[in-house]
């Protein structure tokens, strides 16, 4: 049985930059490049139209900028998956657009491998990059951030919906733990860890854990 396709809409006002990627994804049976955009207008614009499973999203670019362009790609369509591509690891920008929806970043200077590596793992409902990152990213950048759109519900007493046990869970997620780790802390057997950690994303309406450590953030779960 083959595995099911993933399309992928490329966004990056360097012409050379997109030829690289679409090469580099369209080696592999399973991905395919169903568009191209310059810039972050276009890109909703076809996101709307082309439905791509997996955005690889320059931020830097005229017209509309990809941190806006991910959070309206995102509002209009909850199960596409953004992948931010930036130039630096520790960005403001990639920072930005995780906030505003997106699932990971990428470096643009990535092997050929990373980059089909983090197409995959978004597309299957994975981060693409790891929580103890984003939470360097938090301690680096949040204050000086423009407030946005808020990570998860709108109900400031949506963690209230958690239990005991859920509400560490999510915590020590927060804190950048791996299941092991959280496991080691709690006493858990890392199965029952990913348990835990399915419920706390589906009752938080989370994406996935690079979200779940910016709402225990923003909400005020994590010391600053």
């Amino acid at each position: 049985m083959t595995d099911p396709v993933i399309r992928i809409l490329l966004v990056d006002d360097q012409q050379l930059v997109r030829l690289g990627f679409r090469m580099v994804l369209e080696a592999e049976p399973d991905l395919v490049v169903v568009g191209e955009a310059a810039d972050g207008a276009e890109a909703v614009r076809l996101a709307a139209g082309v439905r791509p499973d997996v955005v690889l999203m320059d931020v830097r670019m005229p017209a509309l900028d990809g941190i806006e362009a991910t959070r309206r790609i995102v509002e209009a369509n909850p199960e596409a998956r953004i992948i931010i591509l930036t130039t630096f690891d520790l960005d403001e920008y990639a920072f930005g657009g995780l906030r505003a929806g997106a699932s990971g970043f990428l470096l643009k200077d990535a092997r050929p491998d990373e980059l089909i590596g983090a197409v995959r793992a978004v597309a299957a409902g994975d981060a693409a990059v790891s929580a103890r990152v984003t939470r360097a990213m938090l301690d680096l950048f949040a204050d000086r951030l423009p407030a946005g759109r808020a990570i998860g519900p709108a109900d400031d007493d949506a963690a209230a919906a958690l239990t005991p046990r859920e509400r560490e869970i999510l915590v020590a997620m927060g804190e950048g733990l791996s299941n092991g780790e959280i496991g080691a802390r709690y006493y858990l057997t890392e199965s029952t860890v990913k348990t835990h950690v399915g419920r706390v994303l589906s009752k938080l309406q989370l994406r996935d854990r690079v979200h779940a450590v910016i709402f225990a953030y923003e909400n005020g779960l994590l010391e600053r």
